[in-house]
């Protein structure tokens, strides 16, 4: 499958507010349209679920609306003390571990924070999380075969209709019983598929970008020790180093798809009705022309950290303001209760995730020392 990667600041920018690119496959993919994308195409349930990741202009607004009055200010605020008393947790028990002993930080304390304060958000018990960690990893693992991928769609869709049904017979004060109700209201305004396929994009981009935030801000202080000494001296902020993680290493490197409504000159290039766009927002971020002949540096000090990490335009994350939050509690948490925290291996050891979509470690090898 072929696409167009858009690395340009600007005219991502431009694409990403422009009503003649359209993310829905239905409508303006005729590879999708005609059959040609078949359902074991590893990047299948990227194109084929239908939600606000897939809509298209009223439909789009639409189911961006119902989210967004579920995704309030006031709901994410409420998060605060329950991410404070996970990352307490998740800290006491890296303290706990034997002196000298390497910790993977991202499956020790990077994915569990997010993924304990989501399924909390949606109601998600306890049994469910492996399973759906399990899938949520293989939606984002962009080398998996074609039949793991189908299994891995299978499980995930399984996992969700039982917290819907569930859900629908005891509901409680969560996002899941929220959009639920939503729906039984008007069921005109969501289908069950709409539904479903809400509750799939919200669960899994609401804590893997988190994940890759917390694992690619330690790793950077870690292997910049100038730039953490800039924050523990007060010079800047650890909100400095949050924008400037997610500008340095987005989260999520390059999302598919979009598609041209219309035939679009960009540039001298021309991009034709039906072909598919890729964002490549890691790319973007680091453009020279935009953040000057440095880009490629972890600077906490730098002016302009501008980025399109969380998007921009119509189609900009609701969960922003949550990942920000979380990584404000866990990262100034961390480094105050292990001031001597240092990687266990040497930086180029670190192996990347097997995805071309999110962007993150495997493993985060560190040695925790706590605070005397």
């Amino acid at each position: 499958m072929v696409a167009w990667a858009v690395t340009s600041s600007d005219l991502l920018r431009k694409l990403l507010t422009d009503p003649r690119v359209s993310k829905d496959p239905r409508q303006h993919w005729p590879r999708y349209i005609n059959g040609e994308i078949s359902e074991d195409w590893p990047l299948h349930i990227w194109v084929s679920v239908q939600n606000m990741f897939t809509a298209y202009g009223k439909e789009h607004t639409r189911l961006r609306l119902l989210v967004s009055k579920a995704f309030t200010a006031r709901r994410t605020e409420a998060q605060r003390p329950r991410i404070e008393q996970v990352t307490k947790e998740l800290i006491d028990d890296l303290a706990a571990a034997p002196p000298g002993e390497p910790v993977d930080l991202r499956e020790k304390f990077a994915y569990p924070l997010p993924i304990e304060v989501i399924s909390q958000l949606f109601g998600v018990s306890d049994h469910s999380k492996p399973d759906l960690r399990r899938c949520v990893d293989g939606i984002f693992n962009t080398t998996i075969t074609p039949e793991e991928a189908q299994v891995v769609q299978r499980d995930l869709y399984a996992i969700l209709r039982d917290l819907v049904e569930f859900k629908r017979k005891t509901p409680g004060d969560d996002m899941t019983s929220g959009l639920i109700a939503a729906r039984d209201e008007d069921g005109s305004r969501l289908t069950e598929a709409e539904l479903v396929d809400t509750l799939l994009l919200m669960i899994s981009a609401g804590h893997e970008t988190t994940v890759n935030l917390l694992d690619h801000a330690i790793t950077a202080l870690l292997t910049h020790p100038d730039q953490l000494k800039l924050v523990r001296t007060g010079q800047h902020t650890w909100d400095d180093v949050i924008e400037e993680t997610l500008r340095w290493q987005a989260p999520v490197a390059n999302l598919p798809l979009r598609y041209a409504v219309e035939d679009i000159e960009l540039d001298g290039i021309k991009i034709r009705k039906g072909e598919a766009i890729v964002a490549a927002y890691g790319a973007a971020s680091r453009e020279p022309s935009y953040e000057g002949e440095d880009a490629d540096s972890f600077d906490i000090a730098r002016p302009n950290k501008s980025h399109l990490t969380f998007g921009h335009g119509p189609h900009f994350c609701v969960g922003a303001p949550l990942a920000r939050m979380e990584a404000g509690i866990a990262l100034p948490a961390l480094f105050d209760r292990f001031p001597e925290l240092s990687l266990a291996v040497p930086p180029e050891q670190l192996r990347p995730l097997e995805s071309f979509i999110a962007n993150g470690h495997r493993e985060l090898p560190v040695v925790c020392t706590p605070a005397h």
